[in-house]
């Protein structure tokens, strides 16, 4: 595994989970991973940066979608139509939540109420992943 610092690879992993929530393709769990591999004492500070550039990325996507005309039509519109901002607690699943994202500023959704959704919604993620991680690594690297 590489040698870094916990502060460049929290640069990096801000990065790398800004650009997974945005249409731009990526993905930042092993970013995450190689993070709180390398620094297990950061775990909690590499959740929040990742948590807070996925948030970020995901905001990009939203003010994205309030640029878009009002005669788009998508499913993920669709979903936010009929869930509301319970939807977008999915917004880190791939694909899907870039989707809803996007629908959610050509629906000019409250910003407040959807950045918390996003938020809460990528931090229950990189908490999964990163126990995850502890879980495996105690089972079967310690």
């Amino acid at each position: 595994m590489f040698d870094f610092s916990a502060e460049s690879g929290f640069v990096a992993l801000f990065a790398a989970s800004f650009i997974a929530a945005t249409i731009l393709p990526g993905g930042s769990e092993f970013v995450l991973i190689g993070v709180i591999h390398k620094h297990p004492d950061a775990l909690w500070q590499a959740v929040g940066v990742a948590t807070l550039g996925n948030t970020l990325g995901g905001v990009t996507s939203y003010w994205m979608g309030r640029l878009l005309p009002n005669r788009v039509q998508h499913k993920a519109i669709i979903t936010l139509h009929k869930y509301g901002y319970w939807a977008l607690l999915l917004s880190w699943l791939p694909l899907v939540g870039d989707a809803l994202a996007v629908g959610a500023g050509w629906l000019r959704l409250n910003p407040w109420l959807t950045i918390a959704a996003f938020a809460v919604g990528k931090l229950f993620r990189y908490v999964l992943v990163a126990g995850g991680w502890a879980w495996i690594e105690a089972l079967f690297l310690a």
